[in-house]
């Protein structure tokens, strides 16, 4: 296991092992790295999974089983850059699976309650365009969106 420097920690109630096996299932390069499990002196049963440390996508992310206490909310949230509308409409789909929200925007909430920005490449380049009137077009079609279409936005930003 390589040592990142960085790593996201995410906090979950008891469900660490079953959202990691669902976010594996999302993204096709992932994998577990590491579990430990509680020892004698722990807040779970002894053997009980504690942490996951797993990979999507290159990036590495810790699980813990640290129960109730604490829970996800808007402030922090992961941003998926796509190349194409079927990567949006694929990770879209796969994160709002079995109970997940769908917000404004491009952002999600995944089953567990984690926030998700699913977001073209090429949104990012518009909306940082020198010609302010494109940007704002682009910007503006963004708003009224729940899952963005880049058909939408290219057109939006072109004036069409």
């Amino acid at each position: 296991m390589s040592e990142q420097k960085i790593v996201t920690f995410l906090w979950f109630n008891d469900n660490a092992e079953e959202a990691v096996d669902f976010y594996c299932s999302v993204f096709k390069r992932s994998k577990i790295l590491d579990v430990m499990r509680c020892g004698g002196v722990g807040p779970g049963p002894r053997g009980s999974v504690l942490t996951i440390t797993f990979e999507l996508e290159g990036q590495q992310y810790i699980a813990l089983n640290g129960g109730p206490t604490f829970t996800f909310n808007e402030a922090i949230s992961l941003l998926v850059q796509c190349d194409t509308q079927d990567e949006v409409d694929h990770y879209w789909s796969k994160l709002t699976t079995g109970g997940g929200q769908e917000s404004q925007c491009g952002w999600l909430k995944d089953k567990f309650g984690l926030t998700w920005q699913i977001c073209p490449r090429v949104l990012l380049k518009m909306i940082q365009d020198k010609d302010t009137a494109r940007a704002d077009r682009a910007m503006t079609a963004m708003m009224q969106m729940r899952k963005l279409d880049i058909a939408k936005l290219t057109a939006a930003y072109e004036g069409k």
